[in-house]
């Protein structure tokens, strides 16, 4: 039953041979690695606009400089990690390039940096999805973190059935995306080069008066949440192993098409707002009011709406792809679990996709799926990471010094500084609104990191084997112990196989009732094959602590022996029959393995 439930789910097992088969096209590579990015124009100038809008009406005005830096910035960093992936084809992204050229300590800070974005673009992605859902169907409000739960289960589910086959579910909703907000931008821009009537969603005469001095730090706060729109870009550079050959070609393609389209929608959808004079609202997202604008509520306004939904949820897709491979690379250099390098049955990282779903959910019903509540704790990671990656690409060029050396450090050291800057403000403009939690989480997995690579160290050394530190085994000595709750059939093959362990040999039973007690010592001395019978009375009616207790006393009385416990179970031909039985036997395992 439960292998045909998984098959169903997960479908069934594809060979290591088939691992180059699984590779995306560019056509598939940019909806998987770029719905992050690009769905976060959906959120990004509403957020713009939300730090605005205390300025009253000159928010417009400025949203559309703060939109034109934000796509400068973009083309910096595009430009900045293209060089990073013709330079890196394994794939790495920030954590690769800073722990090669800046240090470990620097790799590792990216890294954490990188994986707190991964868990939050995530729950980002699904609460802004969710929040576009709800702008259209407000009948579904009260239910807002069930379904931000369960779209975390659906995107999840189709990572872990494979790279291919995530990468075909996920195109139609992303390209739908892309497609009607560019025919969504055309139509307004036309409306307002033809001088068409212009349905304002603020009136002039409704506008709100000027009630905040648009100081340089408002301008700031506006901007560090309008960056939210560039995460994801560094997706591309982490996932070039995902390509088809040639990899770092095609991989940089995808992020030049990414990065034109991304520009293109958060400058259309900055002037755009601006023009219908939109301002962010708690009931429904900018693009919808937008939209309800330009075209009305009629059947595209439901297409821009569903699709804005499919994206959003479908963004968090970047992550299941970014975390698991991060993840897995620190699980290889012994900085995470070795758990995260495994490749499940369909050639994914299963565990880390488990892990980052896991993380998400938690994250947004702590929230309870508001975007706004996660916005501020967003973007300062992956601009640290940018960072330090630009950096790390920086002193590598001025090292190796190939042909155009100086233009390209210069290149790479500008975007530095510019991320840089961001991430300072970012952390200051953010900081009592929640970044300080995730930089406190950034710092305390470079600590986690530094931890469990001591411990895979520290076990290393002490299972190396040389010629200096080999030892004739010396002869093993054991104590055999048969757990047991009755005398039957199933009970003498174990009785028998602990004799071929040990002379020293002895079944052992937890008393819970004084009348089975009586019956199995006599039935004992008829069935029992001359092994000794060891009574342990539990007052309490518990059968783990008895039983640990009794083996510590045994490891005390022959303290060079081994102990082994030979513990008799039941394997049912039918799953149901399980549920019948009681789960001693799994329980005492589980404790006997910790």
């Amino acid at each position: 039953m439960f292998p045909f439930i998984r098959r169903l789910l997960f479908g069934r097992p594809l060979a290591s041979a088939r691992q180059s088969q699984e590779r995306l096209s560019k056509f598939l590579a940019l909806p998987v690695f770029s719905s992050d990015a690009v769905s976060s124009v959906a959120y990004g100038p509403e957020e713009v606009l939300l730090a605005l809008m205390v300025a009253g009406a000159i928010a417009w005005t400025v949203s559309l400089y703060v939109g034109g830096a934000i796509a400068f910035l973009i083309v910096l960093v595009t430009i900045s990690y293209r060089q990073t992936i013709l330079a890196y084809p394994q794939g790495g992204g920030s954590y690769t390039v800073a722990k090669e050229n800046l240090g470990t300590n620097y790799g590792l800070i990216a890294a954490a940096a990188l994986l707190t974005d991964y868990v939050l673009t995530v729950a980002v992605s699904i609460a802004s999805g969710v929040f576009a859902f709800i702008s259209a169907y407000p009948q579904f409000a009260p239910y807002r973190t069930e379904i931000c739960v369960i779209c975390i289960f659906v995107v999840a589910l189709a990572n872990l059935r494979g790279l291919r086959e995530s990468g075909s579910l996920f195109a139609g909703p992303t390209y739908l995306f892309i497609g009607s907000l560019v025919i969504l931008c055309v139509v307004g821009l036309y409306k307002v080069i033809t001088g068409a009537p212009i349905h304002y969603i603020n009136p002039p005469a409704e506008t709100m008066p000027v009630t905040h001095a648009l100081g340089m730090l408002l301008i700031l706060r506006a901007f560090s949440n309008g960056c939210s729109a560039m995460t994801g870009i560094e997706a591309v550079a982490n996932g070039v192993p995902a390509f088809k050959a040639p990899e770092s070609r095609n991989a940089a393609t995808v992020m030049s098409w990414m990065a034109t389209i991304l520009i293109c929608l958060v400058l259309g959808i900055t002037y755009l707002a601006s023009v219908y004079r939109v301002f962010p609202s708690a009931s429904e997202t900018v693009v919808s009011q937008m939209t309800r604008g330009i075209v009305g509520r009629g059947w595209f306004y439901l297409v821009v709406q569903i699709s804005t939904f499919l994206v959003l949820v479908l963004a968090a897709n970047t992550a299941f792809q970014g975390f698991p491979r991060l993840a897995s690379m620190l699980a290889r250099d012994r900085f995470a679990p070795r758990q995260l390098a495994s490749i499940g049955d369909r050639l994914v990282f299963s565990n880390g996709i488990v892990l980052l779903a896991a993380v998400a959910a938690v994250l947004l019903i702590k929230f309870h799926g508001d975007v706004h509540l996660l916005i501020p704790l967003y973007a300062v990671g992956v601009f640290a990471s940018f960072t330090l990656s630009q950096t790390g690409m920086g002193f590598r060029q001025v090292r190796l010094k190939h042909n155009g050396w100086r233009l390209h450090s210069g290149i790479s050291f500008a975007g530095a500084f510019v991320t840089f800057i961001v991430t300072i403000v970012i952390g200051i403009t953010k900081f009592i609104e929640g970044a300080y939690i995730a930089i406190a989480l950034i710092l305390a997995l470079v600590y986690i990191f530094h931890k469990i690579h001591h411990h895979y160290i520290t076990l290393g050394n002490q299972l190396r084997l040389t010629t200096d530190t080999f030892e004739e085994p010396s002869a093993v000595r054991s104590t055999a112990i048969v757990l047991t709750s009755s005398i039957h059939k199933g009970i003498l093959p174990a009785l028998e196989y602990a004799r071929t362990l040990s002379h020293d040999c002895r079944a052992l039973f937890i008393e819970i009732d004084p009348v089975e007690t009586s019956l199995i010592r006599e039935r004992w001395e008829k069935f029992g094959l001359g092994v000794p019978l060891v009574i342990l009375e539990s007052p309490y009616r518990s059968v783990i602590g008895p039983v640990l207790a009794y083996l510590e006393q045994v490891k005390k009385e022959r303290p060079n022996y081994v102990v082994t416990v030979v513990l008799p179970e039941f394997v049912p031909r039918k799953w149901w029959h399980k549920l019948l039985h009681n789960q001693s036997g799994l329980f005492l395992k589980i404790a006997l393995m910790m």
